[in-house]
This record gives structure tokens, sequence and C-alpha cells, in this order.
């Protein structure tokens, strides 16, 4: 699926105040670049903010734009490098070497505005319950756990299987605002119920409660889980850009 102009205009919104830019920044910079010849991962047309206090190093690649915020040493290794490098997780980490770099990796952006009603097959019960959440999480790998931070999604929604004796969690989609505007959405499967379509549909069920609540739908996965990656396209999420940080030291 596509997204509406508008809301693209508020997904760049959301992420220039994240990054601390002005509200319009990304928006200038995409006006500026349209209809140019120039190629836009060329690093003169980079967006920049120095910060001296800043406990991260982070590029983001948004809709054709990029920016990069960190300390001014950190900008000053990256001037001359273009954004397919930027992009890789082990470039910011090479430049931040001397500097303690370590963690964090390199992300896959997708938005939505709208999507497609996943149905079951049969009526499920849905928890809106923590400790739900919490019990799925001790049924799956701690990667995964950590990698989707359920805890950190304060709207969870669990699939639950239907045991007379003890309904067990299956799968939680979740979300939380961000930044007051998008939803960062997040689906953890227990492992013996996967490749069923139930990730699909707890996704489904949080992105459509999201969608009602005024939100624009962002969907973040590391670039290495194959998984995620094509749960977020067959849901109808639209690509967006790409989101690469290294913790300093």
């Amino acid at each position: 699926m596509t997204l509406e102009p508008t809301s693209a205009a508020i997904i760049q919104l959301a992420w220039a105040r994240h990054l601390g830019l002005d509200d319009d920044a990304f928006a200038t910079a995409a006006d500026r670049l349209t209809g140019s010849s120039t190629d836009l991962g060329d690093p003169a047309h980079r967006i920049t903010r120095v910060d001296e206090s800043a406990r991260a190093l982070v590029f983001l690649r948004l809709f054709g734009v990029s920016a990069l915020v960190g300390p001014q040493w950190a900008l000053d290794a990256a001037a001359g490098l273009p954004d397919t490098e930027l992009a890789q997780h082990v470039t910011l980490l090479t430049l931040t070497r001397s500097h303690g770099g370590h963690g964090l990796g390199s992300t896959a952006l997708f938005f939505a505005d709208d999507l497609p009603l996943q149905q079951p097959a049969e009526d499920l019960t849905v928890s809106r319950g923590n400790p739900e959440a919490i019990t799925l999480e001790g049924l799956c790998p701690p990667d995964d756990v950590n990698e989707v931070g359920l805890q950190g999604l304060e709207h969870r929604f669990t699939i639950m299987h239907p045991d007379e004796e003890q309904p067990t969690p299956v799968a939680c989609g979740a979300y939380s605002e961000w930044e007051g505007i998008l939803a960062n959405m997040g689906v953890l499967v227990g492992p013996p119920w996967r490749r069923r379509g139930l990730g699909t549909l707890a996704a489904s069920i949080a992105a459509h409660e999201a969608l009602a609540a005024g939100l624009t739908l962002q969907w973040k996965a590391d670039v290495s889980n194959t998984g995620a990656l094509a749960m977020a396209r067959s849901l109808g999420f639209a690509t967006g850009g790409l989101h690469a940080s290294v913790l300093l030291g």
C-alpha cells in the first residue's frame, strides 16, 4: 500500500522532532532535491545536527532524505561517506571505535496509514492484560523478547489459546505512541505457534486499534530479521527508510 502525502509529512515531523531537528527539516530538504539530478545519497545534501552530549551516533534515511546526529568529531568523520555506507551498522562502528562505539544496529522502517483487516478463521479471545504478555515473553527466546520489547509498548493485544484448564498466550500485537504522532508497532509469537498466521493476526488487531486512535503506523525491524521484514510487507506496510545507530562510550 502507498502512503497519503499528508501521512508522509506526519512521519517526517515525528522523526524531525525525535532527532532534535526543525519540524520542517525533512520536508524542506525533500523539496530542495525535487527534480534535481543530484544523487540523493550525496553527503553534501545530508541534514546534520551537532550534539556534543549525544550518547549515540544516529543515521536516518527517510523517504530519500538522510540525517546524521551526533558529536562534531563523528560528523566530520562521516562527511565524505555516502548514505549507502552510513546505513550499514559496521560503518558506524568503525567511525566510533576509538570512542567506544557499540551495540544498537540497523533497522528497516515501514509505515502505514491504512491496512486491510485480517479476519480470523474462528472466534478468538484477546487479552489486553499485562500478565498475559509477560507469560508469552517467558515462552520465547530472549533475543526475540529484547528485539520486540513488549514491555515498552503500552497497548498490548494478546491472542489466547482456548485451553479449558489454563488459557495460554500464543501471540501478541502491541503499540505505543511515539512522539505523540506515530504508533510504534511490535509483534511477538510463541515458538510453537509460529508460521500459522497468528503473528499477522495479532499485528492487524493492534494496528487497527492504533489507526482508530488517529495514529500513523510505524514498524521497525532489524535488517537481518527476515521474518519481521516479511510480516511488515505482508500486512501492507510501505517501505520508508533505514535507521542505524551506535552507542558511544
